[in-house]
């Protein structure tokens, strides 16, 4: 029996491109798949000579692709899909495309060989709901389909849905996991993504923006973990068929996050405050808060954050600094 094979779709991004790292060191064959859209090369170039990586630069709607690329797989981490809240409200029907038909296609071709799935999904899909903390199987509350920023949310439930479809029906081997707010080296701030683009203001010395009033909150979790979670819910038998909020439950306001990457960065820079009509559009709609219940996640296969807030906020700063 040879090594494991795993092909990432999005790897060239973000979580895909830490992800990719982690698989390599446990001694899997890694494949990507990117369109380099909003993954970047830098990302995965210091893979590109590892014996057990090869990496695809195609979009995930190209099924002929797709479908070799998942018959010689043993699991599909799919990650590809539009990225942050500003890119989706530029890109809306591109979005929708590449999150939907993306996914279906993904599914398909699983589908044949009955491969297993690893959707990542998002904190987005609980909306604007208040019960806190967020448990994977309560109802969700959307805004109106005129505001753009609920797109997004909308074309993942879609993904979630197709996935317990898939395995309902087909018995294709899913798990689905809901990402919240994870950070750390290489992740952009030109989508929208809030922790690099404090970082990035604070190290030049321009003013950090805070989108409201600031009072809204975030857990913000280190990509380390989320990995590790993600992994460990991939290689367990319980895990199949179910959805998993992954992530930190340490919940701090955007104006003391501002405050907290001013201060580790030893910034001058002063922190203003920018209405969402001016950082979006007219009309955006933001939520108070989002904090997971990661009840599910600790028990199946015993996940706790380990990486702390000021950790992260220096693991960025340090990456900005290189």
């Amino acid at each position: 029996m040879g090594a494991t094979r795993a092909l990432i779709t999005g790897g060239a991004g973000f979580i895909g491109s830490h992800l990719a790292e982690r698989l390599l060191a446990d001694g899997e064959e890694v494949t990507i798949i990117d369109d380099l859209s909003t993954g970047s090369f830098e990302n995965i170039a210091h893979l590109e000579q590892h014996p057990n990586f090869r990496y695809v630069i195609d979009t995930i709607l190209n099924e002929q692709v797709m479908g070799d690329l998942i018959d010689e797989s043993d699991t599909v981490y799919h990650l590809a899909a539009a990225v942050g809240v500003a890119y989706v409200i530029e890109n809306i029907l591109k979005s929708i495309q590449i999150n939907i038909r993306g996914t279906e296609i993904v599914f398909e071709q699983a589908n044949r060989g009955k491969k297993k799935v690893i959707l990542f999904s998002t904190s987005e899909i609980y909306g604007k709901s208040n019960s806190l903390p967020f448990r994977e199987d309560q109802d969700r509350l959307m805004g109106s389909p005129t505001v753009n920023r609920w797109s997004y949310a909308a074309t993942k439930v879609v993904d979630e849905i197709l996935a317990l479809a898939y395995h309902r029906e087909k018995k294709v081997p899913v798990v689905v996991v809901r990402c919240f707010n994870t950070c750390g080296p290489r992740q952009t701030g030109q989508y929208g993504m809030v922790l690099p683009r404090f970082v990035k203001q604070a190290l030049l010395g321009i003013p950090i923006t805070v989108y409201g009033d600031g009072k809204q909150s975030r857990c913000f979790s280190s990509v380390q973990d989320v990995v590790e979670g993600v992994v460990r819910l991939a290689r367990k038998e319980e895990a199949v068929g179910r959805i998993f909020n992954i992530g930190s439950d340490h919940e701090i306001t955007i104006e003391d996050l501002a405050a907290r990457v001013k201060e580790l960065a030893g910034s001058s820079s002063a922190i203003e405050h920018v209405p969402y009509e001016k950082a979006y559009e007219q009309g955006f709609e933001d939520m108070q808060r989002r904090v997971p219940d990661l009840t599910r996640i600790h028990e199946t296969v015993g996940f706790e954050p380990k990486v702390g807030l000021d950790e992260l906020i220096l693991s960025v700063i340090s990456h900005f600094k290189r």
